[in-house]
């Protein structure tokens, strides 16, 4: 039904809305109302109040409804939800000339209580129907069945990464817990790879300097220690040492970085 109004001079276009409805108690919210008549919806509201007061309708429930505000952004309003027979008051009260427009809304609501939305034993009925659904039937089921092979594969390659995994998860977190610190012989040996080029990758990386000795941002981050000591020199006497252990949060982070830097290497 194409209905248009004016408001302030300017032309309004009959407003497309949808009524708040139970099964056996329809209503219709004041912003329904104000668009119908094309009025702001404040000023309904204000209505409303003035006649609630006034004892000719009841004090109408409240809801919360999702509305763009002027620049098209939803917000939180709160709507008045009007009996049908107040809403004639309503409407009769702000616009009488579409009075005759919500007579014919609430017999469109009316109806649609009234009769369902779908006939079903009539589709049964309708070869056409049945062909119809069972064509959509087949076709969510051919879907249903792809994704499940996708899933299927999914799951059978995270099942190989967690094998493949296995022995590295298994280092991770045998070294890690451990207390145990290594020097840089041992720790060439358990990531495969010798003493000289082990401390050559870890001068390159910044982890120690030209001597081999740790830096101390690496000690403080956990990942190297130091060992201080003394040897007896022949002829210069006592000299101090300083050693570079390697913890075991330090060797698991060395060995992803060497394999890191083979895979590069291959690539």
């Amino acid at each position: 039904m194409n209905i248009s109004s004016s408001q302030h001079g300017q032309p309004v276009a009959a407003p497309h809305f949808q009524i708040q409805q139970g099964v056996s108690h329809p209503s219709m919210s004041s912003r329904e109302i104000a668009d119908l008549v094309g009025s702001r919806h404040d000023d309904v509201k204000r209505s409303i109040d003035r006649l609630v007061s006034r004892g000719v309708i009841v004090q109408p429930p409240m809801a919360d409804e999702q509305a763009p505000d002027s620049i098209g952004r939803l917000r939180a309003t709160q709507v008045y939800q009007i009996c049908k027979r107040d809403t004639y008051i309503i409407v009769a009260q702000l616009c009488p000339e579409f009075t005759a427009r919500l007579v014919d809304r609430w017999q469109e609501l009316e109806e649609q209580v009234a009769k369902p939305a779908f006939d079903y034993m009539a589709a049964l009925r309708d070869p056409r129907t049945l062909l119809a659904l069972l064509n959509e039937n087949v076709t969510k089921v051919v879907a249903l069945e792809a994704d499940n092979n996708e899933l299927t594969k999914e799951n059978h390659l995270l099942e190989v990464k967690v094998e493949q995994d296995a022995p590295k998860v298994a280092f991770h977190d045998m070294v890690v817990v451990s207390h145990k610190t290594y020097n840089a012989a041992q720790a060439a040996k358990i990531i495969g790879t010798g003493r000289t080029r082990l401390l050559q990758f870890m001068r390159q990386k910044g982890w120690v300097t030209r001597t081999n000795e740790p830096y101390q941002a690496k000690i403080e981050a956990g990942l190297l220690d130091v060992k201080l000591g003394t040897f007896d020199h022949p002829t210069q006497g006592t000299i101090p040492t300083c050693s570079t252990l390697i913890t075991g949060k330090g060797l698991t982070k060395l060995q992803a970085m060497w394999q890191s830097r083979e895979t590069d290497l291959l690539e």
